[in-house]
């Protein structure tokens, strides 16, 4: 069982950044890929971005390419993803998750979940 807590939400005026954070417990971190998903109202849930056991391969969706970051610190078990140049359209409830599998853009075949945080931007 892996447990996540997420971090870093909040009100954000277009243009802005922020930091969203995830902390893993339970099994080890960096056996694991990790991704972060998001889910507007209304919408079902999508990819954002998603990176390798050892941080060495990413992956971003094209609308948040250029402008979101991921990354990882294995040794604090650690995720995080940065987001630059805010646009409303990025206001959604942010999910990270875990997979033992391979890197994926699917929902489901992630085995673990963060509770979500929200993120809104203001226009």
């Amino acid at each position: 069982q892996v447990h996540m807590v997420q971090s870093g939400g909040g009100l954000v005026q277009a243009g802005g950044s922020l930091r969203l954070s995830c902390v893993a417990s339970g099994r080890t971190f960096s056996n694991y890929r990790m991704a972060w998903f998001r889910q507007a109202p209304g919408k079902e849930r999508e990819f954002v971005a998603a990176i390798g056991r050892n941080g060495d391969v990413t992956h971003y969706a094209d609308y948040v390419k250029g402008r979101f970051t991921i990354s990882r610190h294995n040794a604090k078990n650690t995720l995080y993803l940065q987001m630059n140049s805010l646009k409303p359209e990025d206001t959604a409830v942010y999910y990270c998750a875990a997979t033992a599998d391979i890197i994926t853009r699917i929902p489901r075949q992630y085995e673990y979940w963060g509770q979500g945080t929200l993120v809104t931007v203001s226009s």
